[in-house]
């Protein structure tokens, strides 16, 4: 048969109470009674039979009246409940409904043929009390019981199904659904939960007998009811969960993390319902009974409704397992739905698509139909709005996006982009009222400073080379709650004796380093920076867990790259003394001078840029705004979500240590091959499995976030584009108009490549974040290199193979660089100069230039222009003399191209 669509019916628009609500509102009660209705038909044949044989009227009697409440109770209230479920689920979840009526139509007309025969046997049973021979009485109440259980078996097979179909997926065989995986432990279950809540429901009864001997006698004889099935029921219900699919447990467990403490009440209402069995039965004052009595009700309504949320729940994200989305598109038809759009797919909507002016109407009618099944606006389940909250529009559009992927407990969103924009906006701008977040524009500083660089002429005999071996260096300015990117610029530096042959100088010198004042002050305008002025690597070590230098200092020698290097240096962007947007400055300068370490006379000064920005877009999906001067820095708020994200969907506590003033870095349990000399200390004693490195599992989890966005997907996080005020990214390849993903490739190709290689190094979470991932710059996965991060990197020679023009401005996904040696921020050439001496910095190769004028400073003092060192035949900088032989790399005497006016 041809199921339909959620989308082919009308919605109920429920707003403040959401389907959700209305359902377990009124499935639970009726469940509830319906197995009372159940064990309560075997309380009433058993007491009778015991009432006769021992003879005693008094039981006999409370066998009667306990019969007239239990008529009242099932047949009159629950049969209403009984209504009240068809109809609310027929109108929340109509697709659904009219999948489990029309494949199991058959049963549902047997489970309604066994209802009229219970009431018509209870009805025999109560009117007819005292009015027939005894045996034929309790033959009637054994018909109503074998009628009751084979509804509640009937029923049983239908509701197991829609959480384990197993085969019926494939065959969609009458049998193979009804007697799925989770039948017959479903059944045994539900059976003695029955029995349990006859003894719960029996004590209301009893207690209000008059003659305190039967009373007692009654109470107790309840009180085994409730204890002896218990037993039975734990191991049935271990039975039950042991059935079902391992990706069910796992959202029982603690996946969805609404569900677990759903599971943990009932585990925890268990032994409970034991201690009060014990408890009644022993000799209390009536009063108290009776209010214990009363509140076992609703223990039991509590003890009945913790377990069919955890099995409603646990089958998410469908409503009937591996088939229906629990917003009811079918699975098989998702791609089809994809492709066409939901609007145009539905038929109860005025809208075919997304038209400009009409967003926020045709998100409304989305919501309705992908949201409202589950979710209330402002109510008390599933409630929509602390859900979302703290999204803005891109974090809104990103979360749809990653829906049915990592946080798999919520079907896919089926629609097209447009459709998610416009669901997002109306999520955003319309239940929350927020405004629609301006794009920022880049501004230039409040009356930005000219810097001035070291005089430089002919006659000079040394010429001082200085870089940062990252373009921008990205700072989490939160150390408070959590450290994702601790201070920490590394500068390079190579002194050149100039000549017809020059001399790199490396003996009898030393070189050393300031940044700029202002600049080292962080504790002016950052109240949580911990360490004081002035700055030492012990501090930054104590507070960062990065060994580091102070902010002024002398270089050391690196052999391994032939040129002096100052590692850690605790750079941050917020100069004292500023107002405004100056709070704010991304590209420090660094003076850096090479003296004499003999006589003390200086040889050469030069300066640079020490870039670091904390204009990182984590707010846009957790809240909170930029902390300085509207522009940049991870507010507390942010943070404080980021931590609680992160303990839900991994079970860390980082929440409370924070709290605890005992904040974690995300190096102490990742690896960041970054920080070469930084482990995870809990990793390092061995007390834990290592996780994935601190790359792979950032880029592998946003990906799944941020799918199909090219440039965009980087920016989410990067302050690399022109739209923002750090635009991190910049240089000659910014010119040309190229991005991220030229080098990098598509962010989910980024992701894969890291991903890959955790796969096959074991890590457990590599799989699962790789699974909805498809590569975007290759024909399979097959294609996309392993990688480790910051060691196998795209690199120049990639493109401008044997440093010639390049054929391609899209670097290929399989070749890396082998290892950190043959970085471009570390490789020398054969005459050992380092390539970005020459070149510039990586994401700012030269010529570069920012908005506050402090790039290409190296270039500009020896050259007058912007353009890499000796650029144009330049070679005079350096050897004095025209050059007519390549020494450095083929291709160095062509003129330089794409020249930047």
């Amino acid at each position: 048969m041809n199921e339909q669509w959620l989308l082919h019916y009308p919605v109920w628009d429920l707003d403040i109470f959401g389907g959700g609500f209305l359902i377990a509102l009124i499935a639970t009660i009726h469940v509830y009674i319906a197995h009372f209705a159940v064990g309560g038909g075997l309380f009433l044949v058993l007491t009778e039979i015991k009432a006769r044989r021992e003879n005693d009227p008094a039981v006999l009697e409370y066998t009667r009246k306990h019969s007239g409440f239990f008529l009242l109770l099932t047949m009159v209230f629950g049969a209403l409940t009984g209504v009240g479920i068809w109809f609310i689920i027929s109108v929340v979840s109509p697709a659904a409904t009219s999948v489990l009526i029309h494949r199991f139509v058959f049963g549902w007309a047997t489970e309604w043929t066994f209802f009229v025969a219970e009431i018509a046997a209870l009805f025999v049973y109560y009117y007819y009390f005292n009015k027939m021979a005894p045996k034929q009485h309790i033959r009637v109440g054994w018909i109503y019981f074998t009628f009751a259980w084979l509804s509640l078996f009937t029923v049983a097979g239908i509701i197991s199904w829609m959480l384990t179909p197993g085969e019926w997926l494939e065959t969609k065989n009458f049998w193979h659904g009804f007697f799925n995986p989770s039948f017959w432990p479903s059944v045994f279950f539900r059976t003695f939960i029955a029995f349990m809540f006859a003894g719960l429901f029996g004590y209301i009864t009893a207690l209000f007998l008059k003659d305190e001997k039967t009373r007692q006698k009654m109470v107790r004889y309840c009180s085994w009811w409730l204890i002896l099935p218990l037993p039975l029921l734990l191991m049935s219900g271990w039975w039950y969960f042991m059935t079902l699919d391992d990706p069910i447990r796992a959202m029982i467990l603690g996946r969805s993390p609404e569900i677990l403490p759903y599971f943990k009440a009932f585990l925890w209402i268990s032994p409970l319902l034991f201690i009060i069995g014990v408890i009644m039965a022993l000799r209390l004052p009536l009063m108290l009974k009776r209010t214990i009595a009363f509140a076992l009700i609703f223990i039991g309504l509590a003890y009945m409704g913790s377990f069919e949320w955890v099995r409603e729940a646990g089958r998410r994200p469908y409503i009937i397992y591996g088939y229906a989305y629990s917003n009811g598109v079918l699975a098989e038809d998702m791609a089809q739905m994809k492709e066409q759009g939901i609007l145009k797919s539905a038929r109860w909507t005025e809208f075919d698509e997304v038209a400009k002016g009409d967003q926020i109407r045709a998100g409304k009618r989305l919501y309705n139909f992908m949201c409202l099944p589950c979710h209330s606006v402002g109510g008390i389940i599933n409630d929509i709005l602390p859900a979302t909250e703290n999204f803005d529009l891109f974090g809104m559009e990103a979360m749809l996006d990653g829906m049915g992927k990592i946080n798999d407990y919520m079907p896919p969103f089926p629609g097209n982009r447009a459709e998610q924009k416009a669901l997002a906006a109306y999520i955003v701008t319309g239940l929350h009222k927020k405004p629609a977040d301006p794009s920022i524009q880049p501004t230039a500083p409040q009356q930005p400073e000219p810097i001035e660089v070291p005089p430089f002429f002919d006659s000079d005999e040394y010429l001082l080379m200085a870089w940062s071996t990252k373009g921008m260096h990205m700072l989490t300015d939160a150390d408070a709650r959590l450290s994702l990117s601790p201070p920490g610029n590394d500068l390079y530096a190579q002194l050149i004796r100039r000549g017809e042959l020059p001399e790199h100088v490396t003996d009898r010198v030393k070189i050393s380093y300031t940044l700029e004042p202002g600049f080292q002050d962080p504790a002016a305008k950052v109240d949580f920076w911990k360490w004081s002025e002035p700055l030492t690597g012990k501090e930054v070590q104590k507070n960062t867990g990065l060994f580091g230098n102070q902010t002024q200092g002398e270089m050391t020698f690196d052999n391994d790259r032939f040129a002096f290097r100052a590692k850690g240096i605790p750079a941050v962007p917020y100069p004292s003394g500023s107002t405004g947007k100056n709070l704010f400055i991304p590209y420090p300068i660094a003076t850096v001078t090479a003296t004499d370490a003999e006589t003390g006379e200086v040889l050469a000064v030069t300066k640079t840029t020490a870039p670091v920005s904390t204009e990182m877009g984590c707010k846009s999906c957790h809240g909170g705004n930029w902390r300085v001067a509207d522009i940049a820095g991870i507010s507390q708020k942010t943070a404080d979500d980021i931590l609680a994200v992160h303990d839900r969907m991994n079970g860390t506590d980082l929440s409370a240590k924070a709290e605890n003033n005992e904040p974690r870095t995300c190096q102490h349990c990742h690896r960041d091959e970054n920080l070469e000399e930084r482990m995870g200390e809990i990793a390092a004693e061995g007390e834990m499995e290592l996780p994935m490195n601190l790359s792979a599992a950032i880029h592998g989890f946003h990906a799944n976030y941020l799918t199909g966005r090219g440039d965009d997907a980087c920016g989410a996080c990067h302050p690399g584009s022109p739209e923002t005020y750090t635009a991190g990214f910049r240089g000659i390849h910014r010119e040309l108009f190229m991005g991220c993903t030229n080098c990098h490739g598509a962010m989910e190709d980024h992701a894969l490549s890291l991903l890959l290689a955790e796969k096959s190094a074991g890590k457990k979470g590599a799989k699962k974040l790789m699974a909805h991932l498809s590569p975007r710059g290759a024909d399979s996965t097959d294609r996309i290199k392993p990688r480790k991060p910051w060691i196998n990197e795209p690199d120049c020679l990639h493109c401008h193979v044997d440093f010639a023009p390049p054929e391609t401005d899209m670097a290929p996904l399989d070749q890396r660089t082998a290892s950190m040696d043959d970085l471009f921020r570390f490789r020398t050439d054969a005459a050992g100069i380092m390539c970005a001496g020459c070149h510039g910095s990586p994401h700012a190769i030269y010529p570069a230039s920012n908005q506050f004028g402090g790039d290409s400073l190296g270039p500009i003092q020896y050259q007058k222009n912007p353009y890499p060192i000796g650029a144009n035949r330049n070679c005079r900088v350096c050897h004095t003399v025209d050059m007519e032989e390549e020494i450095h790399h083929p291709n160095s005497l062509t003129d330089f191209r794409n020249v930047v006016q």
